[in-house]
């Protein structure tokens, strides 16, 4: 046994699931998928996914890093931070050092704690652009590991998310088949045995793409993800305004919480439900 009997998943749309969807238009991810392995079908399990869409590290810590405090589960995962140094004249140092203070607070309270590093976009087509932050990133995040006993899944040194069929149109998220490779590399940094491999060798692609049709995607991707989210940075908004976190309290992982939460000031309110589609974090 693993002796995992709690688990909360802190974070912004990478940890929500963003975009592995479900029928109901909403999304599991490879948090929802690691929950599952760590359950292994015992009812004692409990699970809370605090994580909402475009939250920046501030807001997350002031939401839901309070949230995980006071429960205290065996097993926090934080990933934060991604959609700050996105954000042109970020201070990437600033942020790594706001991210090494909620680090500290969960593990001087006796969680263990997963944190993850940025993926590799050298192969990413526009998105390669930031490669240099994420780099820099990375290290803060090994170092703060270092320093405080967090385990790190290394998501830049995954071989299986340098194949496009990991990543969604938006190149933001990850497909269905990459959340599930990441929940899998996750267990197997906790220590937890799983049925499947997350570097099983994608099968072989017999498309080649041009020159133009990547031009052509380039300008599509511009049109649909990239200019909708200058327009909400310009306007201070973000796809997940007025969105709950899907599974806001701990619970049984077979039993999804009756009523909708709302996160406010880390402490949950009851809401309305909203119907969750997006596209970008």
């Amino acid at each position: 046994m693993h002796g995992i009997d709690s688990f909360v998943a802190v974070g912004d749309s990478f940890t929500e699931g963003l975009n592995d969807a479900l029928p109901d238009g909403t999304f599991r991810g490879w948090a929802d998928r690691l929950a599952g392995v760590l359950a292994a079908g015992r009812p004692e399990f409990k699970y809370a996914n605090l994580a909402v869409r475009g939250k920046m590290l501030a807001e997350i810590i002031d939401e839901q890093l309070p949230i995980a405090l006071e429960t205290r589960p065996d097993l926090v995962t934080l990933c934060a931070g991604g959609n700050d140094i996105i954000v042109p004249g970020a201070d990437v140092d600033a942020v790594a050092g706001s991210f090494e203070k909620a680090v500290a607070a969960l593990r001087a309270a006796g969680i263990t704690v997963v944190i993850f590093t940025g993926p590799d976009t050298k192969q990413m087509s526009v998105m390669n652009i930031l490669r240099g932050k994420v780099g820099i990133y990375n290290a803060h995040l090994w170092a703060i590991a270092a320093r405080h006993g967090a385990h790190v899944v290394d998501l830049w040194a995954m071989d299986a998310l340098h194949d496009v069929r990991a990543w969604s149109d938006d190149r933001l998220h990850f497909t269905a088949e990459g959340h599930r490779r990441i929940a899998l590399r996750t267990a197997d940094v906790l220590g937890v045995p799983t049925e499947g491999d997350w570097q099983e060798p994608w099968p072989e692609m017999n498309e080649q793409h041009n020159w133009i049709e990547l031009r052509r995607s380039d300008l599509a991707w511009t049109r649909v993800h990239l200019l909708p989210w200058i327009r909400r940075q310009l306007r201070g908004e973000s796809m997940g305004d007025g969105l709950t976190p899907k599974r806001p309290a701990l619970a049984p992982l077979v039993d999804a919480p009756e009523t909708p939460r709302q996160v406010r000031g880390g402490r949950l309110v009851d809401a309305s439900a909203v119907r969750r589609t997006g596209e970008t974090r």
